[in-house]
């Protein structure tokens, strides 16, 4: 048989696989294959902890948030009737303020009347009574004078029972 250059080739193809036997390089790169898995794994499992936190988070995030919107949702709703109730109240109370004073302005513009009135009932009791005085003082004939006068008395005190009655 005949040494030529394959038959080299395969020599030194069997020495160099041999080599990396002899010196163990399979099992080291199988060594740090099996360390890369791992951490990729360890990786991979880390992951999803942290996916799994971030969902719990999340979804407590979302709770509280459902939670913030329905109390202030209720807190608006209870402002709602709060303010509306409270304007009913200050209308009522506008309006029963502006009935006591209406009815108020109307008894004071009552009593302003009665008084005017007896103003003038009393002016025109005191015009009457001077008339009558000055009638009575420059009428000469003192008979007639008295019957005039006696006359005169007595229908002023009818009048004035009248007017007080």
């Amino acid at each position: 048989m005949a040494i030529d250059s394959t038959f080299w080739v395969a020599v030194s193809f069997f020495i160099f696989f041999g080599g990396l036997i002899y010196l163990k390089v399979p099992q080291k790169i199988n060594e740090i294959l099996n360390k890369l898995i791992l951490d990729i794994k360890n990786e991979i499992n880390e992951s999803e902890k942290l996916r799994t936190d971030a969902k719990v988070l999340l979804d407590n995030a979302q709770k509280k948030l459902d939670t913030a919107q329905s109390v202030s949702k209720e807190i608006l709703e209870q402002a709602k009737k709060d303010s509306d109730r409270l304007i009913i109240e200050l209308n009522d109370r506008f309006h029963k303020s502006s009935e006591i004073k209406k009815n108020s302005a109307e008894t004071k513009i009552v009593q302003m009347k009665e008084a005017a009135i007896k103003e003038i009932k009393n002016a025109s009791i005191r015009i009457a009574v001077d008339s009558v005085k000055k009638i009575i003082t420059t009428s000469v004939d003192k008979s007639k004078l008295d019957t005039l006068f006696q006359k005169n008395l007595e229908e002023t005190k009818e009048e004035l029972k009248k007017i007080n009655s």
